[in-house]
């Protein structure tokens, strides 16, 4: 059996175990909490790099669906996933989606104004001005 003086120190040995032990498990819960944090931190990051990538994307659609020469993006856009995401095929399916951009419309018809020399002619008269012949 071990003496009174040998028991005191193997107890105090035994403290000072459970304290070390008990300091080692708040420093691994720590870690834990830290290593949660860190994935919940790159979770959000992933998760804007996602809706970035995903706006780029649907940028580059708009873009090319307007140098295609689409009327209304909005509608093509849906329509383009009907058609495989083929601007190409799209195109020959609803033409009436594209304008074409290489004729320019001319104007035609009148602005509703009387001719500006007959109007011109009127005030001279109006006003006591003779017509000079130009």
């Amino acid at each position: 059996m071990p003496s009174v003086a040998g028991g005191a120190s193997s107890d105090a040995s035994f403290a000072v175990q459970l304290v070390e032990r008990d300091a080692r498990i708040v420093e691994l819960e720590m870690q834990v909490a830290k290593a949660a944090q860190s994935a919940e931190v790159a979770e959000a990051l992933r998760a804007e790099i996602e809706k970035v990538r995903q706006e780029a994307a649907d940028q580059r659609v708009e873009f090319e669906l307007k140098q295609a020469g689409v009327c209304n993006v909005k509608t093509a856009r849906a329509l383009l996933a009907d058609h495989e995401g083929d601007l190409a095929k799209l195109k020959e399916a609803e033409p009436r989606l594209f304008e074409d951009v290489s004729v320019q419309p001319r104007q035609t018809g009148k602005t509703g104004l009387p001719n500006a020399g007959a109007q011109m002619k009127r005030w001279r008269k109006i006003a006591g001005l003779e017509d000079t012949g130009r």
